[in-house]
C-alpha cells in the first residue's frame, strides 16, 4: 500500500512543472547546472542516426572485430599457442581468448592480427605462422578472401601471396596455391565473427572508410547532426548547458594523425558560439585519451585495450592545455574535464595526470571550474580526498539503471526507489561541505524494464530529476541525439516524457 500511495505521489510531482531546488552561486552563473551530452557526433560511436557505418565495405570486420578461425578439413580452430611469442597450430576444439583474433585493418581486405598477448602473427621462416611481432609491417599483414555465397567461409592470403593451409594440427604454413571451396580443402576455414565484442567507434570509422572517402563523411556529419537550431531547441526546453565530448586527435587539427581527420575544431568553436547566442555554458569533455583510457569504442580504441598509461600523460596534459588555452577567454567556459570513464587506470597515475592537467587549466583560467571523472572500477569516494586540495574542482559520477546485475529483477517501484534511496544516498555520501563538487556527467531514461507504460517513463524521468539536482554542480543527460528513442532527448522531450 505505502509503494502505491508513493507512486501516485511521484505522478502527482510530475504535473508540477516546477519545483524547489537549491542553488549555488558562481561569478555568473547558477549551479547546479542542467546540461545534455552531445553524444555521438565530435567522437563517434556507433549508436548514432542515421548509421554511418553502412556504407563501409566488409563493415563487419573494422578495427578490433574479434574473429575466430575453424579449419573446415581438421575441425580444429587456429591458435596463438600461449597466447602468443610462439607458432601457430590448429588444434583446439573450443575457441577461448587464445584462439580469437584482434583486426587491425589495413584496407577493406587485409588486415593484422593480433593475438592475446598482443603480439601480432606473421609469416616466418619457412613461411610458417608465428605470434612474435610486437608491431605490424607487411610480413604482418594478410588478406581475409571471402566466398560469395558464405562470406563467413574465408581463406587467408599470406604476405607472399600464398594462402594459409592446415598442414597438420601444429603446422600451420602460407605456402597453398589451389582455389577450392570444398570443405576438405586444407586452406578454408569457418570464420566466426564475435559481434558482441565489435567496436563501433571513430577509430572504426575513420579507418573503415580511409583517407579518400572519410574526411567528406566525417565533415557532412559534424555539419548537420547538430546545429545552431539544436541549441534554441535546447535553451528553449530549459537546459542551460551543453557537455560536449571531444578526441585527442583535436589538438592536431587539421592535420591529425591517420586515420583520424580534421575539421572538428572549428565545429567546436561554432559550440561556444551557438551556446552564447541562447545563453548557454559550455563543459568539453577529453572523451577519448590517446592510448584509450578504458578500451571502449568512446575512447577511440583501435582495439578494445586499455593502454593509457605514464606514458601517454604528457601528450594528454598537452591536450588539455590546448584546449584551455584555446578557450580560457570564451565567457561561456564552464568547465574542463580531463578524462570520461578511465576503467583499468592505474590510481597513481592517474592522481599525476589529474595534477598535472589541473595546472595545465590554471595556466590559462582561475575560474573554469576543472572535473576529474571517478574510475568506473573504483569506489566513487575514491578521489574526493585528493580532490580537495584543489580550487573550483569537480567529480564526475555517471549513474545508469542499467550495467549492473542489481537491476535484472526490479520492477517499476522498485527502480524509482533505488533512485530515491541508494542514488540519492550515493550523492550525499559524497557532498562534503569542504569538499570538490558533483556532477552527474551521465544519466539516462533508460532501464532494463519491458513494456513499462509512458506515464512509467516519465516518473523514472522526474524521480532521477529531482535526486540528480542534488549533486552540487548539476548533472547531464545522456545523449541528446540517439538511434534508441530512451536514449534520445531531444526525442524525449518531443514526446513529452521529461521536462525541465
Amino acid at each position: 500500500m505505502g509503494n502505491k500511495l508513493l507512486y501516485c505521489k511521484l505522478v502527482l510531482a510530475f504535473y508540477i512543472s516546477c519545483h524547489y531546488v537549491a542553488v549555488a552561486h558562481t561569478e555568473d552563473f547558477t549551479l547546479p547546472i542542467k546540461a545534455v551530452n552531445l553524444g555521438n557526433w565530435l567522437v563517434t560511436e556507433g549508436s548514432m542516426k542515421p548509421s554511418l557505418f553502412d556504407g563501409i565495405i566488409n563493415k563487419d570486420l573494422l578495427d578490433g572485430t574479434q574473429v575466430q578461425f575453424m579449419s573446415t578439413k581438421l575441425q580444429k580452430y587456429l591458435c596463438a599457442e600461449r597466447g602468443g611469442g610462439s607458432i601457430l597450430v590448429l588444434n583446439r576444439t573450443i575457441a577461448r581468448g587464445w584462439e580469437t583474433f584482434r583486426l587491425w585493418r589495413v584496407n577493406e581486405s587485409a588486415f593484422n592480427f593480433r593475438v592475446s598477448n598482443k603480439q601480432f602473427v606473421k609469416q616466418g621462416k619457412g613461411n610458417k605462422l608465428v605470434a612474435d611481432s610486437d608491431s605490424p609491417t607487411h610480413m604482418e599483414t594478410f588478406q581475409i578472401v571471402r566466398n560469395d555465397g558464405d562470406p563467413n567461409w574465408v581463406r587467408i592470403r599470406g604476405p607472399n601471396g600464398l594462402f594459409l593451409q592446415a598442414k597438420s594440427e601444429t603446422l600451420v604454413i602460407a605456402d597453398y596455391e589451389g582455389s577450392a571451396w570444398d570443405e576438405n580443402d586444407p586452406s578454408v576455414f569457418n570464420m566466426t565473427v564475435l559481434t558482441d565484442r565489435s567496436l563501433n567507434g571513430e577509430y572504426q570509422i575513420t579507418n573503415g572508410y580511409g583517407l579518400e572517402k572519410a574526411p567528406q563523411i566525417m565533415q557532412d556529419h559534424w555539419n548537420t547532426y547538430i546545429t545552431e537550431d539544436d541549441f534554441r531547441f535546447m535553451s528553449e526546453n530549459g537546459l542551460n548547458a551543453v557537455r560536449v565530448p571531444v578526441g585527442w586527435w583535436i589538438v592536431h587539427d587539421p592535420t591529425p594523425p591517420k586515420p583520424f581527420v580534421g575539421g572538428s575544431l572549428k565545429i567546436l568553436d561554432n559550440v561556444f558560439t551557438w551556446a552564447q547566442n541562447y545563453g548557454m555554458k559550455v563543459i568539453v569533455d577529453l572523451h577519448a585519451a590517446q592510448g584509450s583510457q578504458n578500451g571502449r569504442s568512446h575512447s577511440a580504441s583501435r582495439d578494445g585495450y586499455q593502454e593509457w598509461g605514464d606514458s601517454y600523460i604528457p601528450d594528454t596534459v598537452a591536450t588539455i592545455d590546448f584546449l584551455a588555452e584555446r578557450y580560457a577567454n570564451r565567457t561561456n567556459l564552464v568547465a574542463i574535464e580531463l578524462m570520461n570513464e578511465p576503467v583499468g587506470v592505474n590510481l597513481q597515475s592517474l592522481k599525476k595526470y589529474y595534477e598535472a592537467s589541473y595546472e595545465a587549466v590554471r595556466k590559462h583560467t582561475l575560474s573554469a571550474y576543472v572535473i576529474m571523472s571517478n574510475p568506473l572500477d573504483r569506489d566513487s569516494k575514491v578521489l574526493l580526498s585528493f580532490a580537495e586540495a584543489f580550487n573550483r574542482v569537480v567529480i564526475d559520477v555517471h549513474y545508469y539503471s542499467l550495467f549492473s546485475d542489481t537491476f535484472n529483477n526490479m520492477n517499476v517501484q522498485q527502480n524509482i526507489d533505488y533512485i530515491r534511496k541508494q542514488r540519492a544516498s550515493d550523492l550525499s555520501s559524497l557532498t562534503l561541505s569542504n569538499g570538490p563538487l558533483i556532477f552527474v556527467g551521465e544519466w539516462s531514461g533508460v532501464w532494463k524494464i519491458e513494456n513499462a507504460s509512458k506515464l512509467d517513463y516519465q516518473v523514472f524521468e522526474h524521480v532521477q530529476i529531482e535526486v540528480y539536482s542534488r549533486a552540487t554542480f548539476g548533472w547531464a543527460y545522456w545523449s541528446y541525439k540517439c538511434d534508441s528513442n530512451y536514449w534520445n532527448l531531444k526525442w524525449m522531450i518531443e514526446n513529452n516524457y521529461v521536462k525541465f
